[in-house]
């Protein structure tokens, strides 16, 4: 598939979406690191992990709500960005656990609603110009394979403690592209009603989906709150570290095209079922593994595991939820899938690897993938996935 010639907003979007995702690199996978190196215990840091999901419930629907109702998302964006940039400073000049603890609950406030927004932005100027979404999307997995890879050797080089720099540096840099990005168009030009979301949330399908959903969000959660920490409990530096992650977003690149151009071939719902398989398989090796060199291996398998699963549920989203509820839906889904999924596992998942180590930690996390693996095969073979009450035109990404 080719990133034909696009117009300058599409380009903006594409540049925002690569530049955001160097927050998500350090909040995943450095923040941790830096809280230990802060004197922090693996319970004090599972949870400041857990805090962020926690208070992201509440702000990712304040945020995409807010969005929906005022038919704007740039500005949200720039408040959201100005926020992340205030709270880093601040956040820089403490290391009291109970300070700090105070101040990443207000930075999450700001960091968690930048992503359904983001998505929810890339949907809308994919569609306005006749797009695929992936072809926007796609500069994302770029952007965190780049920080992922740089962000390990600048931190390598320079010490983790200067994990917060880098944050604010990046915040400052998605703020001024916010600035360029262009607010979408509702393709059909209906507001926002509160009682059609509900008709539509309420509905089997969509109840079944998210359930499925937060049962594989779990053991992915814990995954990634744990995974900095199993790499340098096995030696690996901040360098191999960066690798890792580097593996793992590279490998879903390919799978990403591949989804954009033959997936519509395929439903949904076994799409989500092997998904939900791979990553079963995947937790299961690192519950063996004993190498770093293994653990990068197997971060590969992040391309049939979170490749399959992320445009598979975006796609199938944008067929069940109407347009006009997209934001608020897309939120409702990062909720699920990072918010409520990150506080049980942050808040549980520290005591669990602390006390039975990694290999428990890590099968227990392979079955609750299985468990996801048999919710959605089961319901794509009990039940259709038409929702009554909602058209389905007009859900091409």
């Amino acid at each position: 598939m080719k990133l034909e010639q696009s117009t300058p907003d599409v380009n903006w979007q594409r540049a925002f979406t690569f530049t955001i995702y160097g927050t998500s690199v350090l909040v995943a996978s450095y923040f941790q690191l830096y809280f230990s190196h802060l004197g922090f215990s693996s319970s004090q840091v599972g949870y400041l992990y857990a805090v962020g999901p926690f208070i992201s419930i509440f702000s990712n629907m304040f945020w995409s709500m807010a969005s929906d109702r005022y038919r704007t998302t740039k500005k949200m964006m720039l408040l959201l960005f100005a926020g992340q940039l205030g709270m880093g400073l601040l956040l820089s000049a403490t290391s009291s656990f109970y300070a700090v603890f105070a101040l990443i609950t207000v930075f999450y406030f700001f960091y968690y609603p930048v992503f359904p927004l983001s998505d929810t932005m890339s949907i809308q100027t994919a569609q306005r110009h006749g797009k695929n979404f992936i072809v926007i999307r796609v500069f994302g997995s770029i952007g965190y394979a780049f920080f992922a890879l740089s962000i390990g050797y600048v931190l390598g080089n320079v010490g983790i403690s200067r994990t917060l720099l880098l944050a604010i540096i990046i915040a400052g840099a998605c703020l001024l592209l916010a600035t360029r990005l262009r607010d979408g168009v509702k393709t059909n030009g209906q507001k926002m009603e509160w009682r059609g979301l509900w008709n539509v949330l309420r509905q089997k399908e969509v109840l079944w989906f998210f359930a499925g959903v937060f049962c594989l969000a779990l053991p992915y959660r814990m995954n990634e709150a744990f995974l900095t920490l199993t790499l340098k409990s096995m030696g690996a530096s901040e360098g191999l570290i960066g690798w890792s992650l580097l593996a793992a977003a590279l490998s879903e690149i390919p799978v990403f095209f591949l989804l954009s151009r033959f997936g519509e071939r395929f439903k949904e719902l076994p799409l989500l079922a092997l998904a939900a398989l791979m990553f079963a398989l995947r937790f299961f090796l690192m519950s063996i593994a004993d190498h770093p060199g293994t653990v990068i291996a197997v971060q590969t398998l992040h391309s049939v595991t979170f490749g399959i699963y992320y445009v598979t549920a975006v796609r199938y989203i944008t067929r069940i939820i109407p347009d006009e509820f997209r934001a608020t839906g897309l939120a409702l889904f990062t909720i699920v899938w990072s918010s409520a999924a990150g506080l049980v596992s942050g808040t549980f998942g520290g005591v669990l690897y602390e006390q039975t180590g990694r290999t428990t930690f890590y099968f227990i996390a392979a079955g609750l993938a299985l468990v996801a693996c048999a919710g959605f095969l089961a319901r794509h073979l009990l039940g259709n996935t038409k929702v009554p009450g909602v058209s389905m035109d007009s859900r091409k990404m």
